[in-house]
């Protein structure tokens, strides 16, 4: 199934039943009264988070949703039906935005959890709630209230704990498929990976983490190069990102590399650009040790020995346990709200 993490939609809530105008006729009651009752409300629109879906893409054909409107009131006091509410089901981590407002409406990030997003109209007033000792034959009634009509964007933003950040064939599907039943697609040309990779990495009986592998970024990215940083929105959940260097990449050196991908974040948001984050240097099957430790020493004095430096060969496995049990104790650790 292609993956779409948005669309936009238009939701139309049910409109509110209209008040009834009605008096009581029965044989031998000459002055009943009136009898005309309420209208029903409109149906409320919800979204609701299921586990089962991971994508928006039912919503790329159909882009309309009405909810079902109240029943008008009629004689004899009887209120009219309310409307039945619309759920629309979407993945665990989808966020509703108003288009025409750009209001955050809420977001969805555990399972079943519902959101209304366009509330019915009220319903209407029968004429019986107008009487009165000076009024004993009330032609008043009230029409029900159209239900919220809005232009809504839905955003999924991937739930992961760790979260994978590199240039095009750096090894970050590599990676993901060794550590986790991930199988996201592997070659040797660049933007192998078009769409984000989820992946749950075992450690031990019952511990475990989650893993995002989003689309390689590449210099200039925030300015629209390449795939652009729409995919890094992926990485706002994430409470650990480990950026993936590539150490025998022909074109770009891992202080390079790490310097513009560091360049990019900070183009794209401050708030994650300050996340915590790890080094991994990859590809250490083909590069000599002296070589490698050349390379933790440039990269040390870049960034001052704050972040830790893991050095793995995605291929082969190489450093592989060291780095999932040290990032498992960290994410036991480390109390994160995105």
């Amino acid at each position: 199934m292609k993956f779409v993490d948005e669309a936009k939609i238009k939701v139309t809530a049910g409109k509110g039943g209209n008040g009834c105008l009605s008096f009581r006729r029965e044989k031998y009651v000459p002055r009943g009264g009136p009898d005309g009752g309420d209208g029903g409300d409109g149906g409320h629109i919800f979204v609701v988070a299921d586990n089962n879906i991971n994508t928006l893409i039912d919503y790329r054909f159909t882009r309309h949703f009405q909810a079902e409107n109240g029943q008008s009131g009629s004689g004899g006091n009887c209120t009219g039906a309310r409307g039945q509410d619309l759920v629309l089901p979407v993945p665990v981590g989808t966020v509703v935005t108003d288009i025409d407002t750009q209001e955050v409406i809420g977001e969805v990030i555990k399972s079943e959890e519902k959101l209304c997003i366009a509330r019915g109209g009220q319903h209407g007033i029968g004429n019986t709630r107008f009487k009165s000792s000076t009024n004993r034959a009330p032609r008043q009634t009230t029409p029900g209230e159209m239900g919220e009509q809005r232009h809504v964007k839905l955003e999924l933003k991937l739930l992961a704990d760790v979260g994978l950040l590199g240039f095009p064939n750096a090894g970050k599907s590599t990676l993901i498929s060794a550590i986790s039943a991930a199988k996201p697609k592997v070659a040797d040309y660049p933007f192998t990976t078009m769409h984000p990779h989820l992946g749950v990495v075992r450690v031990g009986q019952y511990q475990s983490f989650v893993v995002a592998d989003i689309p390689g970024v590449i210099e200039g990215a925030s300015e629209g190069v390449g795939l652009g940083l729409r995919f890094l929105k992926h990485l706002s959940r994430t409470r650990v990102v480990l950026m993936v260097l590539d150490m025998v990449d022909g074109e770009h050196n891992p202080v390079d590399a790490y310097r513009i991908l560091n360049q990019e974040l900070l183009g794209y948001d401050i708030k994650l650009a300050a996340r915590e984050r790890w080094v991994v240097l990859n590809k250490a099957d083909v590069v000599p040790e002296e070589d490698i430790e050349l390379i933790k020493t440039a990269l040390c004095q870049e960034v001052g020995c704050q972040e830790p430096i893991y050095v793995i060969s995605a291929i082969t496995g190489q450093g592989l346990d060291n780095l999932i049990h040290a990032l498992m104790q960290r994410l036991e650790r480390l109390d994160f709200t995105p």
